[in-house]
């Protein structure tokens, strides 16, 4: 890491280095119609009925692109890796009502009021400052539109995660997955000790942020039916990886009267 290289930049280097590599790692491609499935029901239950027009946020290789678009959407899909965009865009050549934008999710520049949904997978734990972001992902949703969350603690395993988490230590010390792009190289975890939510990222943390740059209607949505498709085909080393961290998909809406409003005074 270099001197003139900020946070923001070893976030977009990190990223674009496993560009190549991304959908190898368990969790981010989709290897089962099940799993893709369960990625896709929040989106049936809270983007409302297709069309409309949605922001996918850090869509990396496309795999949530996929889901959504097929759901009948109108889809912009952004990410600020151009590696990323490039597989993304290779994946879904010649589609219609899909386009994709090279930006910074936390800082889109999108018009105002364009958006009926955005949504988000695995991004919101690397936010360099969420409460612009949040304000930006605000500012673009029209009024009453929907913004959809998948996340996760991903800084420390959760207490029923723990036996998991030793389990796969010492499997990875006996036997390395070498298939395997882990998350937690030494990278990833110099960038996690910088970032904000470096030290976790929880439904309750979110609730309140969101609800101060507007959002109403914040509600949290069980991650388990996705990990339940996953271990249905997975291996038992995949199996222990869906139990390691606390999981959570968070819904919420921009409501019509303005945040700035007083109770009507």
């Amino acid at each position: 890491m270099t001197a003139n290289h900020d946070l923001l930049e070893d976030i977009r280097e990190y990223w674009s280095r496993r560009s190549a590599t991304f959908d190898q790692s368990f969790g981010h491609g989709m290897t089962t119609t099940q799993e893709a499935a369960a990625w896709a029901q929040p989106m049936r239950d809270h983007l409302g009925p297709a069309p409309q027009q949605v922001l996918e946020l850090a869509c990396g290789t496309g795999e949530i692109t996929k889901l959504v678009h097929d759901l009948g959407h109108e889809v912009t899909a952004l990410d600020f890796s151009e590696e990323m965009l490039a597989v993304a865009k290779t994946k879904h050549a010649g589609k219609p009502r899909l386009r994709f934008l090279h930006a910074d999710a936390g800082h889109t520049m999108e018009p105002d009021g364009k958006y009926d949904a955005i949504l988000c997978r695995h991004l919101v734990w690397t936010l360099t400052d969420p409460a612009a972001a949040f304000d930006d992902w605000f500012r673009i949703l029209r009024p009453g539109g929907r913004l959809l969350i998948y996340d996760g603690d991903w800084a420390k395993p959760c207490q029923s995660g723990r036996w998991a988490a030793r389990v796969l230590d010492l499997w990875e010390k006996i036997s390395p997955d070498l298939g395997y792009d882990a998350a937690m190289g030494d990278l990833h975890g110099d960038i996690m000790r910088r970032l904000p939510f470096g030290e976790g990222l929880t439904f309750q943390q979110l609730h309140p942020m969101l609800e101060a740059a507007g959002f109403g209607v914040v509600r949290q949505i069980s991650h388990e039916p996705i990990a339940r498709a996953q271990r249905r085909t997975s291996g038992l080393r995949n199996n222990l990886r869906t139990r390691v961290y606390s999981r959570f998909i968070l819904s919420a809406q921009k409501q019509n009267l303005s945040k700035t409003a007083d109770n009507g005074c």
